[in-house]
């Protein structure tokens, strides 16, 4: 248990009654684990997301791509561009809107993204294995209701 002596005499709550302060924690050791496991891969969580969601979503607009990550414009871009790259994808102006970029994999970005899905099972299967099934879907439903 964390507590200070001035968290005692003023009568407040610890540090560990904190619900941030353990969301904090557990979000530092869970990207951690993420980091090691993709080391070796030299991609991020974002890189790893955006391949993985022009995989599904061939032609998506690079826009688009943001908003469904929850990036800003310049995050994005940068992404695309650094992926775009190491030769992992692709991007081609829309036809019906020239100021729209669309994105697609390419085969090398195909088996990056095969590669790192192999590391997400694995980092799944380390995360998971703290919980049973019922707790992994609630687990899921609570957190849910904080980023959406």
């Amino acid at each position: 248990m964390i507590e200070s002596k001035e968290d005692t005499e003023h009568g407040s709550a610890s540090l560990d009654s904190v619900l941030g302060f353990h969301i904090r924690l557990a979000h530092g050791t869970v990207y951690r684990h993420f980091s090691e496991t993709f080391a070796s891969l030299g991609l991020t969580q974002k890189q790893v997301s955006t391949l993985w969601l022009v995989a599904e979503n061939p032609g998506i607009a690079q826009s688009e791509l943001g908003n469904r990550l929850r990036m800003d414009r310049a995050t994005a871009m940068s992404i695309v561009s650094r992926m775009q790259e190491r030769d992992y994808l692709w991007r081609e102006r829309c036809p019906a809107d020239g100021r729209k970029q669309l994105l697609h994999l390419t085969e090398a970005g195909r088996a990056a993204l095969g590669e790192a899905k192999t590391c997400i099972e694995e980092h799944e299967r380390w995360l998971k294995s703290r919980f049973t099934s019922d707790e992994v879907k609630k687990l899921v439903e609570m957190l849910a209701r904080i980023h959406e």
